[in-house]
Formats: structure tokens, C-alpha cells, sequence
């Protein structure tokens, strides 16, 4: 499609006007490309009815004149964007023509208006209005652009065979193969079980034999709400040696990551859209106003600017840039991060970002923190591991088996959904991270919990293991929970009368719905 227009007759004269307003030998059709943007920027939307509010008798534009090859894409894609169109729309045409007529008309009303007023002067206050533009827009919890993260993160292709128990009559192994991508459209897993009904010591074994299975290329991060006691850790020993595990005891231990690292660092665009979304989360999960979001986003960008090494800033960094600026005004913004960063839940400097992901760690959460701070820190975790897997790109399927990078394993998962701040991230992970090789796996004491209003995380999990819960009677949940049809759901119901701690039903597809069987448990298998 070739877009040749001609501005109308009344503004031949203005191009050559506002043309010799800028620096010697520009050429007529860069202001031509000032107008288009212009005119896009002021919010001007044309309807079908206003095609002849210009004549075509002025100014003539052939079509690698008017743009050049390089930037054609560009201005095609910003006419798409405004109106919903796409790239071969007949239209885009005459919507350009339209752009550039009616910025040529506002930017010469501009001059005429303002006699002192430069071309210098122009450019500066739209590219700056530009700018805030950019910084000020709200952020969503998707993934930030970022090609400059430099991680290698280790993959297995093959399947991933998980013993999950034992046939109760027979003693016959019962496996999951989870990453088998002709049975399961995802990798997530929902487990539901009471306290003391072996949930966390199956969730142990399974990671014990994924870390097996995959020769440690597919690593895990355990986060645990409830903390671990000395004691708690000396039980845990031999798992924390078998995976190779390191258990990070927060507050008492830094967490070996930058939280802020996953901002691009280069990209200056991508940059502010980065700052934006870590002001966002501190802003979620710490009710801190639109002046106080000022003054965090001013003081992380003066954080970067200050670190001419190329690396990111640190939590604290940030925190004593935002104390300059408010001085002795303390108020929830201050509060957050000085708590952020006197626990130095983070590490300050982290050489290489390619460790963190490459191995396995248990986060424990201690009580003594208060509940802002460990869910700020918390989503600040999954934060960046959805960041940094989404810009890996997605893993191949090989031979019918989803290759598999990361396993992160969230414990009381109903602390996290009684949070309402924290659904909206947790929906965008479970929903976009399925195909970067990443299984989200969520234990709960019940199934009730997963059933946020509008969302039900369980929906998102292909796999589910119901335990011994509270609450066995609800028949229309516990259906839903497996994916159950109401045949299947008569059978396991009887099933589920005999249910006790240690056995479990579920819906994985190398065995009959509803089918009832002793789950592994860690300290049985080791």
C-alpha cells in the first residue's frame, strides 16, 4: 500500500513557514512528520463524516519521501494503535493525511500566538509532556520489556516422571509425568490438605525427586509463611543437603537477590516503565499516596542515574535518596522502605543474577515480621521471576514434554489469597508464565480459599490433590477443585468418606478420576 497525500492548499504555505523554523537544511518533510505526531498527541480522533475537512491542492508527499523506509513502520503503527486498525487498513492513508493537515494547522496556531516562542521550545515541552506521559501511565502487572538481563538459566526436556504415591490395595507406584504436555495444557499443581494431613511432606518429596530426576537443572524456590524454627531446620537437614537447597531465614539472612534487577538498565524507555512497576507494587501492598509514588519513582530514578557502574541500586540506595528528599517528614513511604532495607531482606550486591535461578532455596518467612513488609518482599520475589522468565522467552516441547526451567512453590497459599492486593498478581502469573517452562505449585489448608470471587486460582491449575481437608461435604467445591463431572464426582465422594491424613484423591490423568491412594511423604521416602 503506497500513501502518497497532499496537505491541503492553506497549509503548502505553512510547511515552507514552519520548516524555516528549524535548523538549516531540514527538509520539508520532517515537519510533516512533527505535525502527524502532533496531532496524535492532542487526543484528535477522526470520524468518517469529517474525510473532506481538507482539500488535497498543497503540499505533494510520495510515500519514501514523507517517512523514509527506516520509519515507516513506525508511523503506520501509531495510526493503527490510535484507531484499532490494522496495518492494512485502506484507510491509514487518509487518517495520515488528515494528522499531518490538522498539526500543521495547531503547530502554526502555536506561532502565531506566540511571537517569542521557538522551535526549540516546541520540541522541548512535547517531548518532555511526552515523557510523562510514559512515566505517569499505570502499570499492570504484565511483564517489563527488558533484553538486557544477561541470566542463563539451565532447562530439562525430557519427562518428568513424579512418583505421587502408592495404590493403597496393591502397594503399586503411581506416577505423574506433570511436564507431559499431550495429557496436561499446564504444569501448575493446587494441593489442598489440613494441617497434619502430609501435604507439606508430599510437597517435599516431590521436589526431592524433581531435583533427582533433572540433575538439578530444574530448581525451586519454596516459599514458607509459617517460618521455621531452629528446630524446624535440624529436621529439615537432610532435605536441605539432598536438594542442595540453602534455607534463608528471613530477616536474619539477606535473600540473594536484587529485587530491583529486573529492570532494564539500558533501555531508557523500558527503564521507566521497570520504576513504574516497582513503585506500583510498593504502592499495592503499602497503601502509600500519589505524592509519596512521587517521591519513591524520583528517588529510584536518581538512584540509577547516580550508578554509573551500569548496575542496579539497592532497596537501601533508593530508601536514603527517599529520606533526602523528604527530610524529617516520616510517613508510610519512609516506613516501608527503611523496613525493607534495615532487615536487609535483599542482598545489597549480587555479582551474578544467574545464581539466584540456578539454585534451590527455602524461603522462610519468620513471624516477626509484619505483614506489610513480608508481602511487599514476597511480591517482589514472584515479581521478578515472572519478569525475567517472560523475557527468556517460552520453552520448546520436545517429544510430546514441556521443557521445564523452575519450580515455585508457594506453602499456606491462603495467606496470600485472604490478601486481596496480592490476587491480581498471582493471576497474571498462573495465566502467562505456562509456557516458559515454569510450574507454580500451591498448598492450601483448604479448597474454599482458592475461589477468589471472580477468579479461582484451582482453574489455573491443570493438576490438583485434594488431602483431608475441613470441609469434605461441600460436594459442588471439592468437584470443581478436581474437575470433576458428576459421575466422577458420586464415586469419588464415596472415596472421600474413607479418606485419611496421608491418602489423598485427585485428578491426574495416569489414573481413574476419583481414585483414592497414599501419598509420598518425604520422611517415608528418604
Amino acid at each position: 500500500m503506497q500513501i502518497n497525500i497532499k496537505t491541503s492548499g492553506e497549509n503548502q504555505a505553512i510547511v515552507t513557514q514552519l520548516t524555516k523554523k528549524l535548523t538549516g537544511g531540514t527538509k520539508e518533510n520532517v515537519i510533516a512528520r512533527i505535525a502527524l505526531g502532533y496531532s496524535l498527541s492532542t487526543g484528535k480522533r477522526f470520524t468518517q463524516q469529517e474525510f473532506s475537512a481538507y482539500d488535497s491542492q498543497g503540499k505533494e508527499y510520495k510515500d519514501h519521501i514523507l517517512f523514509d523506509g527506516q520509519y515507516r513502520d513506525f508511523y503506520i503503527a501509531l495510526i493503527c494503535q490510535a484507531y484499532g486498525i490494522t496495518k492494512n487498513d485502506e484507510l491509514i492513508p487518509k487518517y495520515i493525511k488528515l494528522h499531518i493537515d490538522h498539526g500543521l494547522e495547531k503547530i502554526n496556531y502555536l506561532f502565531e500566538n506566540n511571537p517569542q516562542y521557538t522551535f526549540f521550545d516546541f520540541l522541548t515541552e512535547y517531548f518532555r509532556k511526552g515523557i510523562d506521559m510514559i512515566e505517569d501511565t499505570p502499570e499492570s502487572f504484565d511483564c517489563v520489556e527488558n533484553r538486557n538481563q544477561h541470566i542463563t538459566k539451565s532447562s530439562f526436556s525430557g519427562p518428568i516422571q513424579i512418583k505421587v504415591g502408592y495404590n493403597i490395595s496393591t502397594g503399586e507406584n503411581i506416577y505423574c509425568c506433570f511436564n507431559d504436555s499431550t495429557r496436561y495444557n499446564n504444569q501448575h499443581i493446587a494441593v489442598a490438605g489440613k494441617s497434619g494431613s502430609g501435604k507439606t511432606q508430599f510437597a517435599l518429596e516431590f521436589l526431592r525427586q524433581l531435583y533427582k530426576q533433572t540433575q538439578g537443572q530444574v530448581n525451586f524456590l519454596f516459599l514458607d509463611f509459617k517460618g521455621l524454627s531452629e528446630d524446624d531446620k535440624i529436621k529439615m537437614s537432610d532435605f536441605f543437603t539432598e536438594t542442595h537447597t540453602e534455607c534463608i531465614n528471613a530477616p536474619h539472612t539477606p535473600f540473594p537477590l536484587n529485587p530491583i534487577s529486573f529492570i532494564d538498565n539500558v533501555n531508557e524507555k523500558n527503564k521507566l516503565v521497570g520504576i513504574n512497576k516497582f513503585v506500583d507494587i510498593i504502592a499495592k501492598y503499602s497503601n502509600i499516596g500519589k505524592k509519596q509514588q512521587q517521591t519513591l519513582k524520583d528517588a529510584t530514578k536518581e538512584a540509577f542515574i547516580q550508578h554509573k557502574d551500569g548496575k542496579h541500586p539497592s532497596l537501601k540506595e533508593i530508601y536514603d535518596l527517599v529520606i533526602e528528599s523528604v527530610g524529617d517528614n516520616r510517613d508510610t513511604l519512609t516506613e516501608i522502605m527503611e523496613r525493607l532495607s534495615e532487615y536487609e531482606l535483599f542482598a545489597s550486591r549480587v555479582n551474578d543474577p544467574s545464581i539466584f535461578l540456578n539454585n534451590n532455596y527455602y524461603f522462610s518467612l519468620s513471624g516477626e515480621l509484619d505483614s506489610t513488609v513480608r508481602f511487599t518482599s514476597i511480591f517482589l520475589i514472584i515479581n521478578y521471576i515472572f519478569n525475567v522468565f517472560t523475557n527468556m522467552g517460552g520453552t520448546e516441547v520436545v517429544d510430546g514434554n514441556r521443557s521445564m526451567r523452575y519450580v515455585l512453590m508457594i506453602d499456606e497459599a491462603h495467606d496470600l489469597f485472604r490478601e486481596k492486593k496480592s490476587l491480581e498478581i498471582l493471576e497474571v502469573l498462573l495465566r502467562k508464565i505456562r509456557s516458559y517452562g515454569v510450574s507454580i505449585v500451591l498448598l492450601s489448608q483448604g479448597i474454599s480459599e482458592y475461589n477468589q470471587g471472580n477468579f479461582d486460582f484451582s482453574q489455573e491449575c491443570e493438576t490438583a490433590f485434594l488431602l483431608p481437608i475441613n470441609d469434605l461435604n461441600n460436594t459442588k467445591a471439592i468437584n470443581k477443585f478436581l474437575g470433576l463431572s458428576e459421575k466422577d464426582g458420586s464415586r469419588t465422594m464415596r472415596n472421600l468418606e474413607k479418606l485419611d491424613n496421608g491418602q489423598c484423591v485427585s485428578n491426574i490423568k495416569e489414573l481413574q478420576k476419583g481414585d483414592l491412594f497414599e501419598v509420598v511423604q518425604y520422611w517415608k521416602e528418604k
